[in-house]
């Protein structure tokens, strides 16, 4: 039986879509893993999408599935991806997790790997707080949580503008949507996924 990872993510323009395939890139290098990517249900209504510039750009990704709260249990790793709102996840990744109190009393996600990468507008716009505030929620579900240490040499990079925390993969957009996930950025998703995939192979106990 393979080990279950979950790529759970909001896009809107599709920065955090492609560090979301990257992740789940890096993830499947590791031997006996199976990798999923689900979206989060939308908020935006199809015209307040086409207002805001998101309309085509997710078009990109509407094969991927939705996310249902309830499957979260089903995996052995859950590695979450949102874009940054004044600091804090977007509401739509909020309202997500807001439904997930059946687990919590459950007790479904205790003991699983949880993971979190991120996007924003600009190098100061939320980089850190947006990851770590997101794992409150994943500590009171009892998840355990993994980061990027620092043996990713990319982490360390200062020859170019560059997202990349030690508690997450993250990635610049611009302020104005235009910059797209450098490879720096997305190698670090790519690492991250698979030292996700590596611990949660290590915590299930099975061999690969």
């Amino acid at each position: 039986m393979s080990v279950k990872i979950q790529i759970v993510f909001h896009s809107m323009y599709g920065h955090i879509y492609k560090m979301a395939e990257a992740e789940a890139e890096g993830a499947r290098q590791v031997d006996g893993v199976s990798v999923e990517l689900f979206q989060v249900p939308e908020l935006m209504t199809p015209e307040q999408l086409e207002q805001a510039g998101a309309a085509q750009a997710k078009k990109a990704f509407a094969h991927i599935p939705t996310a249902q709260p309830r499957q979260l249990g089903e995996a052995d790793a859950v590695i979450f991806g949102t874009p940054t709102r004044f600091g804090n996840m977007s509401a739509q990744m909020r309202n997500f997790l807001d439904q997930t109190g059946s687990l919590w009393m459950q007790g479904a996600l205790a003991g699983k790997v949880g993971s979190v990468f991120a996007s924003t507008g600009t190098q100061h716009g939320g980089q850190e707080t947006t990851i770590t505030s997101f794992h409150s929620t994943l500590l009171h579900q009892g998840m355990i949580i993994v980061g990027v240490p620092y043996t990713e040499q990319r982490l360390l990079n200062m020859d170019e503008i560059t997202g990349g925390t030690p508690y997450g993969a993250t990635t610049l957009a611009g302020g104005d949507g235009a910059r797209t996930p450098s490879e720096n950025e997305l190698a670090i998703a790519r690492f991250q996924g698979e030292h996700v995939a590596k611990i949660a192979v290590k915590l299930s106990g099975r061999s690969t």
